[in-house]
């Protein structure tokens, strides 16, 4: 039997933990907040609930694996409930477009009859171009471990590495795909839940939205964070020993490989192997002394940070017309945005991409005649203005921000104003404060350039007995890569030497 400490209780760290639980390893989990979850939560307050993290969950069979594969099925732990319909889109020039839940075609359909001309056939065949990509790249790139450049060796022939695309952008695959500068919008978007720059992030990224159609956009009752007490359970359930409040300062290193982890305490703790569900520039710059962890720390310093996020949580009293689950109001101009984000003068957007889930979830709201927004903005990361950072702790900054960006949402036809009855707001440093993301950097490195996708830290460490999960790891950020990060570390570990099999011994009992 192994021991194992994972770092870190996220989503990551408690899927690992759950599964190499039931490989008979013995598991400690650290977390240094009192709750476990990381960015997975949801807010309670006057009985309206707000989703602070994820609020969208996407390609369910990666945790429905998990939850048989360690005890009982999902289903039986959250509700799962399908969103339909799925967004509501908003564009400057007034236009607007509601967008089913699932089904490419249905998707097409909507934007056939808001857009006319070509819409709906451009946006079929952009989506079977990312069904084409995920056929590819599933395997040999997202369910396997990175192994840099190497990795594109494993796609089969050079027909398919042509439509991945490796060379070329979101951008360039919308300019040649969609005519329709609104669709190439919402096509720019899905860069953002990377926390990047469709003008330089990957084409491959057209996978999310070929995801989000064909297995549908799904919400938990009550609040996705729902989930993370779900995985809490399931660790309890399986023998995972959990630690709240605990905070590690320190892999312990002996020979060089993995030998302990050492806490704020002083106690240092035995094990055989580590995995760190942390960022990982924080693993490799500051929980490690060795030079081959300085090495990567300095290879991380030199790749563009993702960005991070301003929140609002609006208690807003009243109904919405017209509101759905999802729904986002686009600016005149998106290229500002990436340009405010991403360029060399680094700023809040004056006018951005106003991203807002209202959940129709009686569960997160005190009475039928109220509403929880969760608003969301794309939002540089927190520092003292260099390096492409901005001060949110500054005087008023926040609050400033905020009303700006009601206003904003008033000038495109939704003033909700004189409903909010309270708000609160969490800014990137906020974020940078409960989660120990550097500057509240949502998924550590952003997916910028041809050679991104290979360049995340991989799984497996250049230290002996060291791994990695969770959004800053390979195969990337978002509830289900991160799941699939869980289930690739777990399989690199294995079961120990003579130990049963899944399903054979008392820690898989139900």
């Amino acid at each position: 039997m192994s021991r194992v400490v994972v770092i870190g209780g996220g989503v990551g760290g408690l899927a690992v933990a759950a599964r190499l639980a039931v490989k008979r390893h013995q598991v400690v989990l650290l977390e240094r907040a009192p709750e476990f979850g990381g960015k997975l939560a949801t807010y309670r307050r006057d009985g309206f609930a707000f989703d602070t993290g994820p609020s969208l969950f996407t390609l369910p069979a990666v945790y429905r694996d998990l939850f048989l594969k360690t005890g009982r099925p999902l289903e039986e732990e959250v509700d799962l409930q399908p969103v339909e319909p799925a967004f509501g889109y908003h564009f400057a020039d007034g236009s607007s477009v509601t967008v089913p839940g699932v089904d490419p075609a249905r998707a097409a359909k909507a934007f056939q009859e808001a857009f006319g001309g070509s819409a709906g056939a451009h946006w079929l065949r952009l989506i079977e171009r990312g069904s084409q990509m995920w056929r590819i790249t599933r395997g040999p790139f997202l369910q396997s471990p990175l192994d840099g450049w190497r990795t594109l060796l494993k796609v089969a022939n050079p027909a398919d590495v042509r439509t991945v695309a490796p060379m070329s952008t979101l951008r360039a695959l919308g300019r040649q795909y969609l005519d329709d500068w609104r669709l190439r919008q919402v096509l720019d978007r899905y860069a953002t839940y990377s926390g990047s720059d469709p003008r330089r992030a990957p084409a491959v990224l057209a996978t999310i939205p070929y995801m989000e159609e064909t297995f549908g956009a799904w919400h938990l009752g009550g609040g996705l964070g729902t989930l993370a007490d779900a995985l809490v359970r399931r660790c309890e359930k399986v023998g995972v020993d959990l630690r709240p409040s605990t905070d590690a300062v320190e892999i312990v290193l002996r020979d060089g490989s993995v030998a302990g982890v050492r806490l704020a305490s002083g106690e240092v703790m035995d094990a055989d192997l580590v995995v760190a569900n942390a960022d990982a520039q924080q693993v490799y710059g500051h929980l490690l002394e060795d030079p081959r962890a300085r090495k990567v720390s300095r290879d991380l310093d030199r790749r563009p940070a993702a960005l991070s996020g301003f929140v609002m949580l609006l208690a807003v009293s009243g109904r919405t017309p017209g509101i759905r689950h999802h729904n986002v109001w686009f600016p005149r101009d998106y290229d500002a945005e990436f340009d405010a984000l991403f360029g060399r003068r680094v700023q809040p957007i004056a006018e951005p991409a106003i991203y807002a889930c209202v959940p129709d979830d009686p569960a997160m709201r005190p009475d039928a005649d109220s509403e929880s927004w969760f608003i969301l903005i794309n939002a540089p990361r927190h520092g003292d203005g260099r390096d492409g950072t901005f001060d949110w702790d500054a005087p008023g900054a926040a609050d400033t921000y905020a009303d700006a960006l009601l206003d904003q949402l008033a000038a495109r036809g939704t003033d909700i104003r004189a409903r909010v009855r309270w708000r609160e707001l969490r800014t990137p440093a906020d974020l940078e404060r409960r989660t120990g993301a550097p500057g509240g950097s949502i998924y550590g490195s952003a997916s910028n350039g041809a050679r991104a996708a290979f360049q995340r830290p991989a799984n497996r460490s250049p230290i002996p007995g060291l791994y990695l999960v969770g959004g800053s790891a390979h195969p990337g950020g978002g509830l289900p890569l991160v799941g699939m990060g869980a289930e690739i570390v777990a399989d690199l570990i294995g079961r120990p030497a003579g130990a049963p099999a899944p399903g054979t011994g008392p820690a898989c009992s139900t």
